[in-house]
Order: C-alpha cells, then structure tokens, then sequence
C-alpha cells in the first residue's frame, strides 16, 4: 500500500485548492487511498511529491507523512521546514496544530511568530500566551524569556 495524508494536509502542503486536488484525482492525476479510520479523503504521498510548493529532500517526505498522521513532534519539524523556506502561513498551520497537542517546542515557535507578526497579523498577547504556555509545560528558552520579563517589568 502506498504511503498517503489526507486531503487538509495535502491542501497545506501543495498550497493547492481542494478543488484542484479534486480535479486531479477525477483526472486519475492522483490516487485516491482507502478513508482513514476518521472518514478523511486519504491521497497517494507519491503522487503529491511533484505538487510540493517548497523543494523536499526523500528524507522530509516521512516528516510530511507523520504530520498529516497528527504526529506533534513531526509537525513542529515540518513546520520549522516551511519557515526556513519563507512560507510562515504554512509553518503557522503545522505549528498551531502540534501547539494544540500541547507541544511546547511548537508553543514556543508559535509565540515568536506572534509576536514578531511572522505569518500571522503581530499579536503580543496570542504570542505570550504561548510563551507562557510553552513555560508552563518545562520549556526552558520560554521559560527564561517569561522570567527576563519579569525582571524587566513588563509583564
């Protein structure tokens, strides 16, 4: 069985419309994969490596699969991926996603992206609220930055 990710990722990754995506399968451009076990339209990895909107090595597309698959860890990566490569609406997606998990690492990424206004509009009180949280969950950086602003009174 070939590896797949389900449409939302697909969307994400491509930067494809979902009627694009659509369209393509219809075409038999990609292959459509058994549901997984949530219902969601599951696609051919395979089939997708041509439409990535940034350049992948072989080794991120396993980074890809894991975090359509709901892996934090590989989300935090992945989206780390797509910030290098100046794509910080997409690093937001994959971020916010592995945040929600409550990985601090993505908390604390997502908190930078905030409050430089990196990707989403600046936002002081979202990007400490996820420095806080970040904080919260034993993430030392974030930790040490809450602490410094303390000291400084500006929280």
């Amino acid at each position: 069985m070939s590896r797949a990710i389900n449409l939302e990722a697909a969307v994400s990754v491509t930067q494809l419309s979902k009627r694009t995506l659509w369209r393509r399968l219809s075409e038999e451009r990609i292959t459509r994969q058994a549901n997984d076990e949530d219902g969601r339209t599951m696609l051919a990895f395979e089939d997708l490596v041509p439409m990535l909107c940034i350049p992948m090595m072989q080794e991120d597309h396993e980074l890809v699969i894991k975090a359509a698959a709901g892996d934090a860890e590989a989300q935090t990566d992945l989206a780390l991926l797509f910030l290098d490569a100046d794509k910080p609406g997409i690093g937001q997606h994959w971020l916010t996603l592995a945040a929600d998990q409550g990985h601090p690492d993505a908390m604390h990424n997502l908190s930078k992206l905030y409050i430089k206004g990196t990707g989403p509009e600046k936002n002081d009180s979202l990007g400490l609220m996820w420095l806080a949280r970040a904080a919260s969950l034993g993430h030392v950086i974030a930790g040490e930055q809450i602490a410094a602003l303390t000291r400084v009174g500006r929280v």
